[in-house]
């Protein structure tokens, strides 16, 4: 087990620094690079200054030397401006190296934020521990919900109870986070008024229905569905092995077989599905965080997206690819764990 963790770890940190290269030469593209210099000086400023200030703030250095300056392995120069001679920050509302230093992400330095005039750091982790808080709910709710109606269908297969659970959940698969949202929201603000007219537009305002319950009731419906119609065909194919017909021979309770001998073996695959939900819930939750105003990661990618805040965008593809890889790693040790038929080499 140890020596598999191993091996996993080392594929994700070469994924990881594959995916990173990529993702930085995509967010560093001449055209993002332009807007970035007009944001900072003006729509009507020359071509010839808007070059000058990307050289200035470092911008024309090579490739890898700024890649390695980002992750923090190659120092970063400072700017020095030639009127005073002295070292000045590339954006005023936030304090950099004024000398050579190594200053980057191992260094646990993100970057400035454009869109919100301070550092990545500040508005990153914040937003990622208030989505951490909404997908933990998410999850409470959407599992067992989502294991009792798969169980209930594959122990019943073929009974209107498995016909009526698998509608329901084909239904809530169906049904994407942007309309199931819509529906709530018609719901409980138009038919029952529970809403009072009124939004919340950030968590710091407080949890309130709006913008924590309906959010956690939108990707919970439409995650539900498919983890139930995956834990159903694996509890229909499990009550059909040998061995569960032997423990019937033997005179064993339904709920006994079910319990002891069956469950197990049909949670292998819910339990892979539950584990790369999670990237998902990172990805999907930036439909339901815009619609309801919910300030969590979802809500700051696609504001640094449409203001085009590079470093932001590189701190939030880095924590995407990190979560993505995690959960890959506790998913294949899970499967190991739970499936006694694998053998790791």
């Amino acid at each position: 087990m140890l020596a598999l963790i191993a091996r996993r770890l080392g594929v994700m940190a070469l994924t990881m620094l594959c995916l990173t290269i990529v993702v930085f030469w995509l967010v560093n593209l001449e055209p993002n690079l332009k807007r970035l210099a007009i944001s900072q000086l003006d729509p009507r400023t020359p071509a010839e200054q808007l070059e000058g200030w990307l050289v200035k703030n470092g911008y024309r250095q090579n490739f890898f030397v700024r890649y390695g300056q980002w992750i923090g392995v190659v120092q970063k120069q400072p700017n020095i401006n030639p009127a005073t001679g002295k070292a000045v920050p590339r954006f005023p509302y936030c304090s950099e190296p004024t000398e050579r230093a190594y200053s980057g992400i191992v260094q646990g330095d993100f970057g400035c934020s454009t869109e919100f005039n301070t550092k990545v750091s500040n508005r990153l982790f914040p937003a990622l521990g208030a989505t951490g808080i909404l997908m933990f709910w998410v999850m409470v709710t959407m599992v067992p919900l989502a294991l009792l109606i798969g169980t209930l269908a594959g122990m019943r297969e073929g009974t209107r109870t498995d016909r009526s659970l698998s509608v329901a959940a084909i239904i809530t698969t169906a049904t994407p986070e942007y309309v199931s949202g819509v529906i709530f929201t018609v719901i409980f603000a138009s038919w029952l008024g529970w809403l009072n007219g009124s939004a919340a537009t950030a968590t710091s305002q407080g949890i309130t229905f709006y913008n924590f319950t309906l959010p956690v009731m939108t990707m919970a419906v439409y995650g539900t569905g498919y983890i139930a119609r995956m834990t159903r065909a694996s509890m229909v194919e499990v009550m059909t092995q040998q061995y569960i017909r032997t423990a019937r021979l033997k005179g064993l309770s339904f709920s006994t077989i079910v319990i002891k001998h069956a469950l197990r073996n049909a949670l292998i695959v819910p339990f892979t599905v539950i584990m790369l939900y999670f990237p998902w819930l990172l990805t999907g939750v930036a439909i339901v965080e815009v619609m309801f105003r919910y300030q969590g990661f979802g809500f700051v990618l696609v504001e640094g997206a449409g203001s085009n805040d590079i470093d932001l965008l590189l701190g939030c593809s880095l924590v995407s690819v990190a979560v993505v890889l995690t959960t890959q790693l506790i998913s294949d040790v899970g499967y190991a764990y739970l499936n006694p038929r694998i053998r790791v080499q």
